[in-house]
């Protein structure tokens, strides 16, 4: 457990050398970085995984405000002030999912404290006239849309109070690479559990083990502190009005799954087809590694974990 100015964080800490942060996403722990951790250390480097606010056994603050991406990023460069020894190579931060965003904007508001951002499955977007709720409600209209479900409070933990499990299950299997065609969006849902039927059991790069790892933490801390990370959407957008428009100024390694959604919404691409959202993220990056994963989803670091470290920790090596 660390202070980071007040906030109590659980902080996984492993091995020695040149510092890597690793930030997980939603919903998930410090746990889903199990498979890159070790792998890291062999190579040689020193790893720090925090439970991000809101999660796990670190602190879940009660104010929503908490949650803003200048205090995301503060508690991130907070851990490096505690981790990285004077002298030694500058850190790498790393971050899947909503990790990744915090990850990118470490890299913005401070390129001086990082020499390298890994992102995972969420690629960088500068900064737009629109707030993502506001793209997100162009698009939707009055359809669901779970950004848009998580904004009043207390609607979506009242669902999902005593049913952690489904919608855990749900969403491994909703956005695993192994998901069944037939388990698509229904257009007609009202909350997170309204959706096509998902298979028994657990995709199979998820063990019933690992599995119970996040329904336990789950159950223990509810989803209030990772559901106002949502909340918190438009007030970054007004919070970052400087950066409208800002590119990545450090190097920069980008992983995504080609049956992951967030990176090949059309079902078009191929390794060797990169796509406009990669090609519009090289224009927003001075120097950019990209790495496409086939039949991999949103989970890569848990789905294909062999080729995740192997990207990964290639392009760590070559980093100066």
């Amino acid at each position: 457990m660390v202070d980071i100015d007040g906030t109590s964080l659980s902080v996984t800490e492993a091995g020695s050398g040149p510092l890597v942060v690793l930030l997980h996403g939603f919903p998930e722990l410090a746990f889903s970085w199990r498979h890159q951790i070790r792998a890291l250390v062999d190579a040689g480097y020193r790893v720090i995984a925090p439970d991000q606010r809101g999660y796990g056994k670190s602190d879940i603050p009660s104010d929503v405000g908490d949650y803003n991406i200048f205090d995301l990023v503060g508690d991130v460069a907070g851990l490096v002030a505690r981790f990285h020894q004077p002298g030694d190579t500058a850190p790498v931060v790393v971050g899947h999912d909503w990790g990744a965003i915090v990850a990118w904007h470490c890299a913005l508001f401070r390129p001086d404290l990082f020499r390298g951002v890994a992102a995972m499955s969420v690629p960088y977007m500068p900064r737009g006239t629109m707030s993502v709720l506001d793209l997100v409600r162009s698009v939707v209209g009055d359809g669901f849309n779970y950004m848009l479900y998580f904004q009043e409070p207390g609607v979506a933990e009242a669902e999902l109070r005593g049913r952690e499990r489904e919608l855990l299950h749900r969403m491994m299997w909703g956005a695993s690479g192994d998901r069944p065609p037939e388990t698509v969006a229904n257009p007609n849902a009202t909350g997170l559990l309204d959706g096509a039927a998902m298979p028994e059991g657990l995709p199979p790069w998820l063990s019933q083990e690992e599995f119970d790892v996040y329904v336990e933490a789950f159950e223990r801390s509810g989803f209030t502190g990772p559901i106002n990370w949502y909340r918190n959407l438009d007030n970054n957008h007004r919070m970052t009005a400087p950066w409208t428009g800002a590119k990545v100024s450090i190097p920069a390694l980008f992983v995504g799954g080609l049956s992951d959604f967030v990176v090949n919404g059309t079902g078009a691409l191929n390794a060797t087809e990169e796509g406009p959202t990669v090609t519009f993220m090289r224009s927003a990056v001075d120097e950019l590694q990209v790495e496409l994963l086939e039949r991999v989803g949103h989970w890569n670091q848990q789905e294909a974990p062999d080729a995740t470290n192997a990207a990964l920790i290639g392009w760590l090596d070559r980093l100066a």
